[in-house]
């Protein structure tokens, strides 16, 4: 890989390999259907990310096809894959790497009931303990945005900034999570899921009862303690 040292090769060579590999995770729990979504990750010590490329189907991914580019988003040149087209949603990831320096992982799913909840511009209440512990509170919904340059990105980043939850719902669009490395983002991704179908199943029923706010902050607090 001409003009990385050899430590930086390796790690981008690895996380090439991971990127590769959750993928496979957002299929295992339904979270995408034919090539839709992505996982991308931060290159360590470097101005740089791994995504998918666009229009490769799931089963054809491996680490070769990933794709390395900088923080601008531009593909790099001269690498492994950078002949093919990056996700559409790359210049979202690359807004968020460059603006919110804590994030190692970026994932967009197309999970069924997280984008029910997206369309109708409604955020999910914190209505479940699970729910406290893994956002820190309800699960915000960010504004709408057209596909392919950074306003998505934007949304993102104004939505989160300060917030405690890893996931956000894009109106009219879908889920997008952020995590200190990929393998924690996609983690959020499915527990997003998880918790919109859950509140989507209570409603049938009746109106969930809220969690009181100490409550909900003590959970969070012991959760965050456990977390490696």
């Amino acid at each position: 890989m001409s003009g990385f040292g050899p430590e930086l090769e390796v790690g981008i060579a690895r996380l090439r390999a991971e990127i590769a590999n959750l993928h496979a995770e957002l299929m295992n729990y339904g979270l995408v259907v034919w090539t839709g979504g992505n996982v991308s990750g931060r290159v360590a010590g470097a101005d740089l990310f791994v995504i998918k490329p666009s229009g490769v189907s799931y089963e054809q991914l491996a680490p070769e096809n990933m794709i390395l580019c900088d923080l601008d988003g531009t593909v790099v040149q001269g690498t492994p894959g950078a002949s093919r087209t990056p996700s559409s949603d790359t210049a979202a990831h690359a807004y968020v790497y460059r603006n919110m320096p804590e994030v190692g992982g970026v994932v967009h799913t197309h999970s069924p009931y997280a984008v029910a909840w997206a369309t109708r511009g409604e955020p999910i209440p914190c209505v479940t303990t699970a729910i406290a512990a893994e956002f820190g509170g309800e699960i915000p919904v960010g504004p709408f945005a057209v596909i392919g340059d950074d306003a998505i990105g934007r949304g993102i980043v104004e939505t989160l900034s300060g917030h405690r939850s890893p996931a956000v719902l894009m109106q009219n669009h879908g889920p997008f999570t952020i995590g200190p490395d990929a393998r924690s983002a996609v983690r959020s991704a499915v527990l997003v899921e998880d918790a919109a179908r859950a509140v989507h199943l209570a409603r049938q029923l009746g109106e969930p009862i809220p969690i009181a706010q100490d409550a909900l902050d003590e959970r969070y607090r012991l959760a965050s303690q456990l977390s490696p």
